[in-house]
């Protein structure tokens, strides 16, 4: 199946026209207006340092619902302790920093260019992008961020200076997504990590209808 090459014109083609690898198309830009209509219709971008953008939507998607999180036993005693403080939103700039800094097994780099970087942030400053961050004595020493639109909640990205670190930002979040009505974490694609916390795969035609009824389509016009 071909590739779809996209142009300035604001627009993707429908999601099962992607690869089997979930690969849908090729080119355009990282503007808000066109990462929001991504995002709406189930699409992220996922791409190197020198390529174009390439834009995802495979199928199974990997989610996980906020509600059935899994905690770990020996994650327990350190939610209930005061070793992390929680926060949301207090520096979203350094985690997608650190998100960007960390090295990934199996990867030479990493996909968060300086455009992704300062696309992203351009989404917080709107009001769509967010982090949730554990700090230790104050120092931000793990978290995430991903989009918000609706009840959905499109994770992006973690990393963690300390054990356990991203565990209790992503344990936490969820704790608070579910309590605000958010009803599906998009994870993306699979990883055993995610799995252990509770994502689980969905076929992508469910998750788009669940897109569909939990994104108003007003949310794209704020």
């Amino acid at each position: 199946m071909a590739t779809t090459i996209l142009t300035e014109r604001l627009w993707f083609p429908p999601v099962d026209k992607a690869r089997r690898d979930g690969l849908l198309a090729v080119g355009g830009d990282l503007s808000r207006e066109r990462l929001l209509l991504a995002y709406r219709n189930g699409i992220f971008p996922w791409y190197n340092e020198g390529e174009p953008p390439l834009w995802w939507c495979p199928n199974p998607r990997f989610v996980l619902r906020p509600e059935q999180v899994k905690v770990a036993n020996s994650m327990k005693p350190v939610l209930k302790s005061d070793k992390f403080e929680f926060e949301v939103n207090r520096d979203f700039r350094a985690v997608i920093e650190n998100c960007r800094a960390i090295p990934r097994a199996g990867q030479g780099g990493t996909w968060i260019t300086g455009a992704v970087l300062n696309a992203y942030t351009d989404l917080h400053h709107a009001g769509y992008a967010h982090s949730a961050e554990a700090y230790n004595n104050g120092e931000l020493v793990g978290g995430l961020y991903g989009i918000r639109m609706g009840n959905i909640f499109f994770g992006e990205s973690m990393f963690a200076l300390a054990a356990n670190a991203s565990k209790f930002a992503f344990i936490s979040y969820c704790r608070q997504l579910h309590q605000e009505g958010v009803r599906l974490i998009d994870c993306q694609v699979y990883t055993a990590h995610l799995e252990r916390l509770g994502a689980e795969r969905m076929p992508r035609h469910l998750f788009i209808e669940l897109l569909n009824l939990e994104i108003p389509p007003e949310v794209c016009r704020r």
